[in-house]
């Protein structure tokens, strides 16, 4: 006998993305967030609770959970995400948690393993223990252990970080993971658009900076920190602008006075230079990578850099410091330069001989344009995500019910 009732349509895959602060929901991932949605997956977004989460609520339809967790450690506070996301991953049964940042990552991995989540993944995007001496450089290092201990799968962002990884003992080779070319979520190329921002947009960007038409100008986005390098750089920006040469520097991102702040002195040079422009936190870089000649990142630590491919994207070449990382999102004379990390003379040098050869600057911008379209278009790293979600699912539904990964 034949059923003609209807096929029982199939479940829809769930998925939880976790995260420390929700601002990563609305730069690095937001296309991709999107992207996941729109492909029919039940998606959840789950972030400490703020202004930034009730946004991706109100304006854009997503269902999202706050759990507060602190970047630092707070041992009683962490107990505490700890347990809630434990209750709320038990509650919501998802199919796959997929964490990202460190602390996010941790806690996510212990919550969802106890909560017997079977596909927990974690995108590792640059190691904070790097820069840490002793006792702290040491627990961080062990947090990213447990990470890849617990989780079915992980993620790097870039090859060297992948290498890095395995070769510090961090993760088994086997086990660690590149999308693609690397990158969290790729850049928007429709977005960071250079018809757009440098040539419609640029001239009203430099009035509103009081930035002269003639300046050249050098612009950082990022943490305005000790450990992205913004001491060196304004130290080589100081010995630019001691030269007269009509140079500017806009750093685009928030200052971090409680985690990892700037010496005095720093400050200070900043606040007191009136061609050092602060502009703070900003939903919106390409606006300011829209007026620059060199866009310069010379960080002591990174996962890959996805700044430097957004300012690839806008024709921008890059001076950046020869890291873990960011060897991935440069391409040494043909789409920036590299100089040593805390060097900030070398960094001057480099930046002055961008900055004086125009075309140069253009060859090297037009290269990393063409790079960043080839490899790190948004649109595929964003497909190659979902396609990896709907991947890990059919495999762990095609083993055997005994040997299915992810159950403890």
């Amino acid at each position: 006998m034949i059923d003609d009732a209807p096929l029982r349509e199939q479940p829809r895959l769930k998925v939880c993305r976790v995260v420390t602060v929700a601002w990563i929901f609305g730069t690095w991932l937001r296309r991709q967030i999107q992207v996941v949605r729109d492909s029919g997956i039940d998606l959840t977004l789950v972030a400490s609770p703020g202004a930034q989460l009730d946004l991706l609520v109100r304006n854009q339809g997503f269902r999202c959970h706050p759990v507060p967790i602190r970047r630092s450690i707070a041992p009683a506070h962490d107990l505490l995400a700890l347990l809630r996301l434990v209750r709320f991953f038990a509650t919501e049964r998802f199919d796959i948690v997929h964490t990202s940042t460190p602390k996010a990552g941790l806690l996510g991995a212990v919550a969802a393993r106890l909560a017997r989540v079977p596909i927990r993944i974690h995108t590792y995007t640059g190691q904070p223990w790097v820069v840490l001496r002793g006792l702290a450089r040491r627990a961080v290092r062990l947090g990213d252990r447990v990470i890849a201990t617990l989780d079915t799968h992980c993620y790097a962002d870039s090859v060297s970080q992948r290498e890095f990884l395995v070769r510090e003992g961090v993760v088994a080779e086997t086990k660690l993971s590149v999308l693609g070319a690397g990158s969290i979520g790729g850049v928007d190329l429709k977005r960071f658009d250079p018809g757009i921002w440098r040539r419609e947009q640029g001239p009203a960007t430099r009035a509103a900076l009081s930035i002269p038409e003639d300046a050249r100008v050098i612009v950082f986005v990022g943490r305005v920190t000790r450990d992205k390098g913004i001491t060196e750089l304004v130290s080589a920006f100081n010995l630019l602008d001691h030269g007269g040469a009509g140079i500017d520097l806009v750093l685009v991102g928030p200052l971090e006075p409680e985690r990892d702040p700037l010496p005095r002195e720093v400050v200070e040079r900043i606040s007191g230079n009136p061609r050092i422009h602060l502009v703070g936190f900003t939903d919106q870089p390409e606006k300011y990578l829209g007026i620059a000649d060199v866009f310069c990142l010379p960080s002591y630590r990174e996962g890959f850099g996805t700044a430097v491919i957004e300012a690839a994207a806008m024709g921008v070449p890059a001076v950046v410091t020869s890291i873990v990382g960011l060897v991935d999102a440069v391409v040494a004379g043909d789409t920036g330069l590299f100089v040593p990390p805390r060097d900030s003379e070398a960094l001057a040098s480099a930046l002055s001989a961008l900055l004086a050869d125009a075309e140069a600057t253009r060859r090297l911008g037009e290269a990393a344009r063409r790079r960043a379209s080839l490899m790190f278009d948004a649109e595929r790293v964003d497909s190659l995500v979902v396609h990896e979600y709907r991947r890990l699912a059919e495999e762990r539904q095609s083993a055997p019910r005994g040997k299915r990964r992810g159950r403890p």
